[in-house]
C-alpha cells in the first residue's frame, strides 16, 4: 500500500470539517469559566443601580460666608434620611425634663422597693433571742453579789486605805491643826519672835516661786544647820550669816545688797506657817533629812562636788555632808 498525503487524512470518515469548526467554537466560549475565579452560592457582585443625577446645588465663598446656590432639599430625600427615625433626624431640639416631669414616676418607684424589702412570709422567721445575764444592782442596800461579798470578808478585815504621814509637807491637807509652840524648838533651844521671823524671811525671799515642799525644804535646811556644830546656834545667826560679805553667804537674800520688802501677804502668810512647822518639827521631809547646802539648777557652786546630794525639788538641789 501506498503513502497517502495530506489531503487522504482530511478525507477520513468521521472527520469532517464541520465538525472541527464546532468544537473550536466551544473551546473559545469556555476559556473565560475556566481562567475566571470560583464564586459560591449567594457571592455574586452586587447589582449596582445607575444614580440620578446630582441635582444642581452649587458652594460659592465670598469673603469668610459661605453660599449656597440652589436646592439642597434632594439630600433629605436620599437613603441615608429614610427609615422610620427621620423625624428624629430632622428635629434636634432636644426637650428639657422639669423637675415634676422627672419626680413623677418616683412614688412608682418607691412602692417597688417597698415590695421588693417586705419579708416573705413563706419564708419562717428566726426566733428572738432574750439575754439571760442579768445586770447586778449598783445599789449597796439592794445588791446580792454585795451583800454576798460582805459574809464572806468581814467588815474589820476589810482593807482599808493608808493615811498619808502627817510629818509630810504635802499631807498638809489631811493634818489636824496644830498647836504651835514658840518658846522652843525642836531640839529644845529658845525660840524668839524674831527667829520666827528670820525663819519666815529666808523662806519667803529663797524660795517663794517654789512649791510648798520646796519652801519647807528651804527651812529644814536652817534647822538641819542649828543642829550642825559648825554653824551659829540661832535661827537668826543662821540664816543672816556672813552678811556682811557681798554674794557670799548661803542664803543669797542675806547678802545681795537689795533691801528686804514683803509685797505678797499670802506668800508671807504661808511663809510664816512654815516657818513655824520647821521649827517645832511638825514638818520635816524624809528625802531632804540632813541637807545643809542647797543652789539653784542654773548654777553649779565650787563647794557641790565636795558634799553629797539628796534630792532635787522644784528649782533646787539640796546637799548634805558626806559625814553627815
Amino acid at each position: 500500500m501506498g503513502r497517502s498525503g495530506p489531503t487522504t487524512a482530511w478525507a477520513r470518515p468521521g472527520h469532517s470539517l464541520a465538525g472541527v469548526l464546532a468544537s473550536l467554537v466551544l473551546s473559545v466560549l469556555a476559556w473565560p469559566l475556566l481562567v475566571g475565579a470560583a464564586h459560591g452560592p449567594g457571592t455574586e457582585a452586587p447589582l449596582v443601580m445607575p444614580q440620578p443625577a446630582a441635582i444642581g446645588a452649587t458652594l460659592t465663598r465670598h469673603g469668610d460666608d459661605l453660599i449656597i446656590t440652589g436646592s439642597v432639599a434632594a439630600l433629605f430625600s436620599s437613603g441615608s434620611f429614610s427609615g422610620p427615625n427621620r423625624a428624629e433626624k430632622t428635629n434636634r431640639a432636644r426637650l428639657t425634663p422639669d423637675g415634676i416631669t422627672v419626680s413623677s414616676d418616683f412614688e412608682g418607684i418607691r412602692t417597688r422597693l417597698a415590695e421588693l424589702r417586705a419579708p416573705d412570709s413563706s419564708v419562717p422567721m428566726p426566733p428572738v433571742l432574750v439575754p439571760t445575764v442579768k445586770v447586778a444592782s449598783i445599789d449597796p442596800a439592794q445588791s446580792a453579789a454585795l451583800g454576798a461579798i460582805d459574809q464572806i470578808v468581814p467588815m474589820a478585815a476589810a482593807p482599808m486605805p493608808m493615811s498619808a504621814p502627817t510629818q509630810l509637807a504635802y499631807a498638809r491637807e489631811t493634818t489636824p491643826a496644830t498647836s504651835f509652840d514658840l518658846s522652843v524648838d525642836k531640839f529644845g533651844g529658845k525660840v524668839s519672835q524674831k527667829d520666827l521671823w528670820c525663819m519666815a524671811t529666808a523662806v519667803y525671799f529663797e524660795a517663794r516661786g517654789e512649791t510648798y515642799r520646796g519652801q519647807v525644804a528651804v527651812g529644814q535646811v536652817v534647822m538641819n544647820r542649828l543642829a550642825h556644830r559648825i554653824y551659829p546656834k540661832t535661827i537668826c545667826g543662821v540664816v543672816f550669816q556672813n552678811q556682811h560679805m557681798r554674794n557670799a553667804c548661803q542664803f543669797s537674800f542675806a547678802c545681795d545688797g537689795i533691801p528686804e520688802t514683803v509685797t505678797e501677804s499670802k506668800a508671807w502668810a504661808q511663809a510664816e506657817e512654815i516657818a513655824k512647822g520647821v521649827i517645832n518639827g511638825s514638818l520635816y521631809l524624809t528625802d531632804v533629812e540632813k541637807a545643809t547646802h542647797y543652789h539653784a539648777t542654773y548654777v553649779y557652786p565650787d563647794w557641790a562636788p565636795r558634799l553629797k546630794k539628796v534630792v532635787k525639788i522644784g528649782h533646787h538641789v539640796f546637799y548634805k555632808f558626806k559625814r553627815a
